[in-house]
């Protein structure tokens, strides 16, 4: 069979290749079928050594030396052409490679210390009156005596446009997709939620506010103009943080980003997104991620939400009052349990038609005109927009108590939270912030 020797090593290291690595594989032969048989010989070598796969590579950190496993991948990758190691992301012992199937099989044949080769998936952001209804307004004459001030929140998104209610308060920005070095936002999805982090409203009277109206924001772009991006760029973003942590004295990181739960991992703990978000966690920073927007479905809350550490935030719909009797949860929110029957989400907060920052000239500005609201704000809904609204009240109880851990964290927002009804669609209930800082 002209594939027997690459069905063969898959077989051989299936333990070593994850369900959607394996998939690609094979399918890589589907084309052959409209081939002529006396050709499959001729087009299986041409496929194995120009076919090229972009791949996270772990290794066993508990019995490798790191460097040199580094070494040895890029040993295998000068002897294929095309091929070549491209990220490292040390805090998890892993990294991200472009290789061909026989640089593949003749990484996993002599490198015994590979742990797991992972398919680098595709990562989207999440789209489909918020402040006063989670007990945050924060404005002058507010009986709130926080802002945020002092904490630094990232932004791992599509980038964060310089925008006038953010003004001397994004105080550094990291562009991983383009590499520029001046804040902007090309998609605006990014820009609208670090709004719903730190907006002040000074270009509304007020009346446009994030929870955190003083807190600094760090700009990491992870994803491009159309909203898109790769595993390994974000688990690069969040490495960024962990390297750059005590520096930038970073505290929180909201993510509104993520990709659907993988049933090829055995557990959550070998999903690498989830490995890398729980690798900050550890390392003392709060993690707030989104649900995802696959609701009403039942087990569709998405990676990294999937977590049990992180906090993982459904949306609410607040029907644009500040009352709560008539919010009810947003249709498009995800459910729990997880695909591996774990609670989730932790806490539900506003995420339909919330107004925040807009990012003028961008695609999502440009294809969506009908959602701006004057010239510096824009409409948007998704548990994208409830995520960084939960970031920003967890900036308001780190600066009243910079000594909490982000499980303390957790804690103090679950148990504050306003109980709503099943755990697995609402969570421990719907933010308060005044409850929690009473409580802190």
């Amino acid at each position: 069979m002209f594939q027997l020797s690459m069905i063969q090593a898959i077989r051989h290291h299936a333990h070593k290749l994850d369900r959607r690595l394996r998939d690609d594989l094979l399918h890589m032969y589907q084309p052959f079928k409209y081939t002529p048989c006396f050709l499959h010989k001729y087009m299986d070598k041409i496929f194995k050594k120009s076919k090229r796969y972009n791949v996270i590579v772990q290794f066993d950190q508990s019995s490798c030396d790191l460097v040199e496993e580094l070494n040895n991948i890029d040993k295998v990758t000068d002897r294929h052409f095309g091929c070549r190691m491209e990220k490292v992301l040390t805090v998890i012992g892993c990294c991200q490679a472009k290789l061909t199937p026989d640089a593949l099989v003749d990484l996993l044949d002599n490198c015994p210390k590979v742990k797991k080769v992972y398919a680098d998936r595709q990562v989207l952001a999440f789209l489909d009156v918020a402040t006063p209804t989670v007990g945050a307004k924060n404005s002058e004459g507010s009986d709130l005596p926080y802002t945020g001030d002092g904490v630094n929140v990232a932004v791992l998104d599509t980038g964060v446009h310089q925008h006038p209610d953010l003004d001397g308060r994004i105080v550094e920005f990291v562009d991983l997709v383009n590499q520029n070095n001046d804040a902007y936002d090309d998609n605006g999805h990014g820009t609208h939620c670090a709004g719903d982090v730190a907006g002040n409203g000074a270009m509304s009277e007020g009346q446009y506010q994030g929870p955190a109206t003083k807190a600094n924001i760090i700009g990491i772009k992870v994803l491009d103009k159309m909203g898109s991006g790769s595993l390994s760029t974000v688990m690069e973003g969040v490495q960024w943080c962990i390297d750059h942590k005590d520096r930038l004295n970073i505290g929180v990181i909201s993510m509104s980003l993520g990709t659907p739960a993988s049933r090829s991992y055995p557990t959550e703990d070998d999903d690498p997104m989830v490995q890398i978000v729980e690798a900050a966690w550890d390392a003392g920073i709060v993690v707030c991620v989104a649900a995802g927007n696959e609701g009403p479905d039942q087990q569709s809350i998405a990676s990294p939400g999937i977590s049990n550490k992180v906090i993982t935030v459904g949306a609410m719909d607040d029907r644009g009052t500040i009352e709560r009797q008539d919010d009810r949860i947003a249709e498009f929110s995800s459910r729990g349990p997880t695909i591996y029957n774990e609670v989730k989400p932790d806490v539900v907060a506003p995420g339909v038609d919330i107004i925040s920052l807009r990012s003028p000239n961008s695609y999502i500005d440009r294809l969506q005109k009908s959602a701006r609201v004057g010239e510096y704000y824009f409409t948007m809904s998704g548990t994208s927009m409830a995520t960084p609204i939960c970031a920003g009240v967890v900036a308001l109880i780190l600066e009243q108590n910079p000594s909490l851990s982000p499980d303390e964290v957790k804690n103090v927002l679950m148990e504050t939270a306003e109980s709503l009804g099943d755990r697995n669609t609402y969570g421990a209930g719907y933010i308060q912030a005044d409850r929690a800082l009473l409580n802190n």
